[in-house]
């Protein structure tokens, strides 16, 4: 039935309705925030928004090409709104929320005419979520970390500023990736890292230990390990801390699935049948420990820092590309029995870096053997995080933990070498 009407009448209606709804939900928000309502003596009725956005509308209208009319009327607005503002300042209220609000109401007019009705109305539904969301959007800023935001503005700033400056093509014989290809392999890991960091330190302010291995091990088991090993000692040992520590590295076995599925879908699907009963397995433990008693949530705190700090991104790039020349050297050299042994001993390191050297770069080996070395590196650094569970947790606090997580290492390292499972996942 819309279609066969005008389409201009189509555009005013919706104009005039978004303009008239925000008015009442500008007149809910003064209700629940605003004690003096004399404050809003004209501006901010919904009466007062309709006009504008009608306004808005009628004046692009008239010239949707040199926009003199809507200019000057957006012009007059503003300094009305300044005659009003004047009296705020008086008043000692600087805020400038209505005249946000009501410069996005004006522009509903131009929005419904210039682009499709999703526009306008995703414009609506943004600004009553602003206005509805204020008590949350305080809450949150008084808990955030400003410096963790200021990182993370640098880190927007290198990716989209310095990212596209980058040549996109292979500038040296030893380097088989382009520089530009290599920063976007760091982005995307660090941006991986960096939700798991935010979910755990801002969206669960109150996480129970369980809760606390399940999204550490999105951005780093090895890391959560040891933080929940420290606090099985302060706490004088609990199944709940066993539980977690086994869950945090069950995710990084599905983590390092969507790393591989995002930069290598071929050996993502080698590598995603024995991750996946990896993950399970481990799942499965930790369900074992949690159906004994222990304490089941406490306070955790991250100690360890930031993934999206400039010096920890660099610092990767670095290790990134050390690690394609290494593994691009001992294949050449060494086959396939150095990529396992190489493998092995970097697996006891920060296995990220290697990982994304495997998945990126071209080398002497089949893609069969490329994801048994991932296999082996993620195996050993089980074995790795094994040791730092028995060392920060004074041996009998997490042992179990410890001991599961040593298991399921020697069964990463036993998968990697039987190379039919990754010759059948291959023909999936």
């Amino acid at each position: 039935m819309i279609a066969h009407l005008p389409a201009d009448l189509v555009h005013f209606v919706l104009t005039a309705v978004l303009s008239f709804l925000v008015g009442l939900e500008i007149k809910t928000y003064r209700e629940k925030n605003v004690k003096d309502q004399n404050r809003y003596f004209f501006f901010g009725t919904a009466r007062t928004m309709t006009f504008i956005g009608v306004l808005g509308f009628v004046f692009y209208r008239i010239d949707p090409v040199h926009l003199i009319p809507y200019v000057t009327v957006m012009i007059l607005l503003s300094a009305l709104f300044a005659i009003f503002y004047r009296k705020r300042l008086k008043e000692g209220h600087p805020g400038i929320l209505l005249y946000v609000v009501m410069l996005c109401v004006y522009a509903f007019g131009p929005l419904s005419q210039i682009l499709p009705l999703w526009a306008p109305a995703l414009l609506f539904v943004t600004v009553v979520f602003v206005l509805n969301a204020q008590r949350a959007i305080d809450r949150f800023i008084q808990g955030a970390d400003t410096y963790e935001f200021e990182t993370l503005g640098k880190m927007v700033l290198l990716s989209a500023v310095i990212l596209p400056l980058l040549p996109d093509r292979q500038v040296a014989a030893w380097l088989p990736l382009s520089p530009f290809k290599i920063w976007l392999a760091v982005v995307v890991i660090s941006a991986i890292s960096y939700g798991g960091y935010i979910a755990q330190r801002y969206f669960f302010p109150n996480k129970g230990y369980f809760l606390t291995g399940i999204i550490g091990g999105t951005y780093s088991s090895t890391a959560t390990t040891v933080v929940l090993a420290r606090k099985a000692v302060a706490v004088g040992g609990s199944r709940v801390i066993d539980a977690a520590i086994v869950a945090a590295t069950s995710m990084m076995y599905l983590r390092l699935i969507v790393i591989a599925g995002i930069f290598n879908i071929s050996i993502a699907k080698m590598v995603a049948i024995p991750f996946s009963v990896l993950a399970l397995a481990g799942f499965g433990f930790a369900a074992l420990l949690l159906r004994g008693k222990g304490q089941s949530a406490g306070p955790v705190e991250a100690e360890d820092r930031n993934p999206l700090e400039l010096g920890t991104a660099f610092v990767f790039a670095l290790l990134f590309v050390v690690m394609m020349i290494l593994t691009d050297y001992v294949t050449k050299h060494y086959g396939n029995v150095g990529l396992e042994i190489l493998s092995f001993l970097i697996g006891f390191t920060d296995i990220d870096p290697f990982v994304l050297s495997l998945l990126t770069g071209k080398y002497a080996v089949a893609g069969a053997h490329v994801a048994s070395a991932i296999l082996i590196a993620a195996g050993s650094n089980n074995l790795l995080k094994a040791l730092y569970a028995l060392w920060f947790g004074r041996g009998g606090h997490t042992g179990r933990a410890a001991a599961l997580i040593a298991l399921l290492g020697a069964a990463t390292i036993a998968l990697g070498f039987y190379r039919p499972i990754f010759e059948l996942a291959s023909h999936i």
